[in-house]
């Protein structure tokens, strides 16, 4: 593994307070991994056996029941997923698979537990990280179950301008069909969304949008701390 991947994983929240000592022993069975673009890497139900660092690339998270998908989420770098499994020793409910070519670092499942229960910093760490995954879920649960997809759609891109440091034009992250899947609709009735957008100042060509008007976007979407 290289020192740059290393100094990475170190800087992420999770592991950023443990002892050196402690984080080097954790290293010392971790490897970082090149993975193809659309390449499954974990499958739901099977065992949890590394906690996954992606440092280059994107990671599409989701579900499959009855012929149906459904994405539960996109990890992007440098983040980690999936810590709940890896702690309780059980099967991953969801699957991953690479949106890119993606560089990964994998860090044994069996490592973090001890880890987990020898350094009182690490231990504090991940139910931190646990509690703000868990709020994530209940807010991203709250948001398809309160607000139509047209509501939906518009605080999504409300969030994507905040993270563009306010920007009225900015690119769309993903594709619209994972976009779809993200936001609990179809491809078509996204597609129906994003026309109907046009009468609360958004403007859209491809993948490129345009917000140009602010106020009237809000008032669709009425952003709250409590869902977004």
């Amino acid at each position: 593994m290289l020192e740059k991947d290393k100094d990475e994983v170190r800087d992420l929240r999770l592991f950023r307070d443990m002892a050196p000592s402690s984080f080097d022993k954790l290293m010392q069975a971790a490897y970082a991994q090149e993975f193809p673009a659309r390449l499954e890497m974990i499958r739901q139900g099977a065992r949890a056996n590394f906690l996954h660092v992606v440092t280059q690339g994107s990671v599409e998270l989701y579900s499959e029941w009855k012929g149906r998908d459904a994405t539960m989420g996109i990890i992007g770098p440098v983040t980690s997923f999936i810590l709940a499994a890896c702690i309780r020793d059980a099967a991953h409910l969801m699957s991953a698979r690479t949106l890119e070519p993606s560089r990964i670092v994998m860090i044994p499942a069996e490592d973090i537990r001890s880890a987990f229960r020898e350094d009182q910093a690490f231990s504090i760490s991940v139910l931190d990280e646990l509690a703000t995954d868990y709020r994530r879920m209940v807010r991203h649960t709250k948001n398809l179950k309160l607000r139509n997809a047209r509501e939906r759609l518009a605080a999504y891109l409300l969030v994507q301008s905040n993270r563009h440091s306010g920007a009225a034009g900015f690119t769309l992250p993903y594709e619209k069909r994972l976009l779809a899947a993200y936001l609990a609709v179809t491809p078509e009735s996204l597609s129906r969304s994003f026309k109907a957008l046009a009468d609360h100042g958004v403007h859209v060509a491809g993948s490129r949008v345009t917000i140009t008007d602010f106020d009237r976007l809000r008032r669709l979407a009425e952003p709250s701390d409590l869902i977004d």
